[in-house]
């Protein structure tokens, strides 16, 4: 697709800076020159048939934002269509701008600041969840940590609808719960899973053993032990407090069943975790709160 560049006009927008790049998609900053607010403005473009995917995932993303009104959800102002009505070939998201990095880019340096971020991002999905939707992709790349200390989940273009069987194999393969690669019914435990090893990874820096191995190929099923348990993340990382440790390895559970019950019985536990560790934050031994054990 053609690159705008700073100061060009793209639907009543003057474009700022590219921010961003996809397969078929960029995302600018970009301002509305009446209001003089600034917005993250995602261009998607269809050039093969292929490419209908990313058009569907836009909207989606676009549906769940406008669905649900909560902080921890980027919001999505509008979308523009381009092209006919039966036959659309160019769509324009216009976002709330997210000022921040990833939580893969910028992880924690300590476990309160950890669970206060695991926490802000539980109550988010909790009201995906209540809403309807099963984002299906967390993981710590869509997590953006702005800089007063907010989260924002964002890139929700795999979500779907609560216990559908979708007909493809969508997920990140590090992240991926075993329900997505099998093509079983998604819910919200499976987010739970997704979660849990972003938190996994937060704290040990290793991923969970996923039945997606790497080139794509399958690994065990829900019904056979094949699926490797993954090792303890205190066992990896003996810093990581006893209660958070017993959370991450409920929720990586391999059978939906076992993970914990809802995603806000998920967020209330990380509540209680937070204050715990804030409790003895002032404590002699508040430099163990240190993840990676450089004080």
């Amino acid at each position: 697709m053609p690159v705008k560049k700073k100061g060009d006009m793209v639907e009543g927008f003057r474009v700022l800076a590219e921010v961003g790049r996809g397969a078929a998609s960029v995302i600018y900053l970009v301002q509305d020159p009446k209001s003089k607010h600034v917005w993250a403005l995602k261009q998607v473009e269809k050039q093969t048939e292929k490419d209908q995917r990313f058009l569907d995932q836009a909207e989606a993303e676009a549906k769940v934002a406008q669905a649900v009104n909560h902080p921890g959800i980027r919001r999505v102002q509008k979308v523009i269509k381009k092209g006919s009505f039966l036959a659309v070939k160019e769509l324009y998201l216009v976002m709330e701008f997210v000022d921040g990095i990833s939580l893969e880019k910028h992880p924690p340096e300590t476990f309160e600041r950890a669970v206060d971020i695991f926490e802000q991002t539980a109550e988010a999905l909790s009201a995906m969840h209540e809403a309807g939707y099963v984002p299906a992709d967390m993981k710590p790349h869509n997590i953006i940590i702005s800089a007063d200390g907010s989260v924002k989940a964002i890139d929700l273009g795999q979500r779907c609808s609560i216990a559908p069987v979708k007909q493809r194999r969508q997920g990140t393969p590090d992240y991926i719960a075993p329900e997505q690669v099998h093509r079983r019914p998604i819910t919200p435990r499976t987010d739970i899973y997704n979660f849990g090893a972003s938190m996994y990874f937060v704290l040990t820096r290793q991923h969970v053993p996923t039945a997606l191995a790497k080139g794509d190929s399958l690994v065990g099923s829900l019904d056979d032990n094949l699926i490797a348990k993954p090792k303890p993340a205190s066992e990896l990382n003996p810093r990581v407090p006893t209660k958070l440790n017993e959370l991450v390895m409920h929720c990586v559970e391999v059978e939906p069943e076992n993970r914990p019950a809802s995603m806000h019985e998920v967020a209330d536990r990380l509540n209680l975790i937070l204050g715990m560790l804030r409790a003895k934050s002032g404590s002699p031994r508040a430099g163990l709160d240190a993840i990676s054990g450089e004080e």
